[in-house]
């Protein structure tokens, strides 16, 4: 009889969503810096830059709390996430910015949470419920208004196309990977050795970061190092803690909040005043995530005042580890 009170399981469903929005939040302002420290660094070199950074401070926490090392069980997940998502992942990533313009490379890294659900239902068992699917639909239209009113003219190539499609593979299967590791390992053990293997797979780029770094500007290396240890190695954290707590499906819709948030930071930081189509594109998938994140609230007080035993919802997010 050790069935969690209501009280403390809304308690850490708050604590999930805080952990998810630190995320979604880090990851769009990580946008505005590549978009800065990407005219001074190669792709590779802004990949291993960020990951280095993120590795020490990871590390120095993982020390202070003694977290140690993962249980051997999860480093099959830990290793595949660092390989696809924090190395593969952000070179391909950087270099298919670099071919296209911001508004194509959005739209096509969006389908990213999209293969997450369907790799989650797959191989996990996520469950897909209909409000679950309905805000992801919402959100890819409002991503897809957003990149339709960002392209430029004739900016995108096909090379462009393949690498940015290549990073929502990635991204994609990493996350899937990593839901399983965190079952049998802490976030921060989780995120903190993923980056290093990630920093390890990178490192055939050391000479050409050595080399960016000594042309490089002042305020182009602090943007790698905000990188590394903002919306690497802190946001990284916070999207472990959150996917323990929730289903991969859920948590890849949750990322649809990004492309809002951009152009509202872009709006204040960069002076980019988002076309109405934008907005609409913007408000749209925050919409989205709304609907998606939401649960039905009488099936919710039906599971809690009948049975404890066996009402778990397909719709829980509080999915049993794959």
């Amino acid at each position: 009889m050790n069935a969690t009170s209501p009280a403390s399981a809304r308690h850490a469903d708050l604590l999930a969503a805080g952990a998810a929005t630190v995320t979604v939040v880090l990851w769009a302002s990580a946008f505005v810096s590549i978009r800065s420290a990407g005219a001074a660094y190669s792709p590779g070199a802004l990949a291993l830059g960020r990951l280095l950074a993120g590795s020490v401070a990871l590390g120095a926490i993982c020390l202070v709390r003694r977290e140690g090392w993962p249980p051997r069980a999860a480093w099959r997940g830990i290793a595949i996430s660092g390989l696809l998502w924090f190395g593969f992942y952000m070179v391909v990533l950087n270099w298919g910015e670099q071919q296209v313009d911001a508004g194509t490379a959005a739209l096509v890294v969006n389908i990213g949470p999209i293969l997450i659900a369907l790799l989650g239902s797959r191989l996990l068992g996520d469950a897909m419920p209909p409000r679950l699917l309905a805000g992801m639909a919402v959100s890819f239209a409002g991503a897809v208004a957003v990149g339709l009113s960002m392209s430029g003219e004739g900016g995108s190539s096909v090379l462009g196309v393949v690498l940015c499609l290549l990073a929502a593979v990635g991204y994609a299967a990493g996350v899937v990977a990593q839901k399983p590791a965190l079952g049998r390992a802490s976030a921060l053990q989780v995120t903190t050795f993923g980056c290093l293997v990630g920093a390890v797979v990178c490192l055939p780029f050391a000479g050409q970061l050595v080399h960016d770094m000594a042309d490089a500007p002042a305020s182009a290396t602090l943007n790698v190092l905000y990188l590394g240890v903002f919306p690497t190695a802190l946001a990284f954290t916070t999207w472990a803690y959150a996917l323990a707590r929730t289903t991969a499906s859920r948590m890849g819709a949750t990322t649809y909040a990004v492309p809002a948030l951009v152009v509202a930071m872009s709006w204040l930081f960069l002076d980019e005043v988002p076309a109405p189509l934008t907005l609409a594109g913007g408000a749209l998938c925050l919409t989205g995530v709304a609907v998606s994140r939401s649960r039905p609230r009488s099936k919710a007080f039906r599971g809690a005042g009948n049975r404890t035993t066996s009402s778990h919802s397909p719709a829980d997010d509080h999915a049993t580890q794959g």
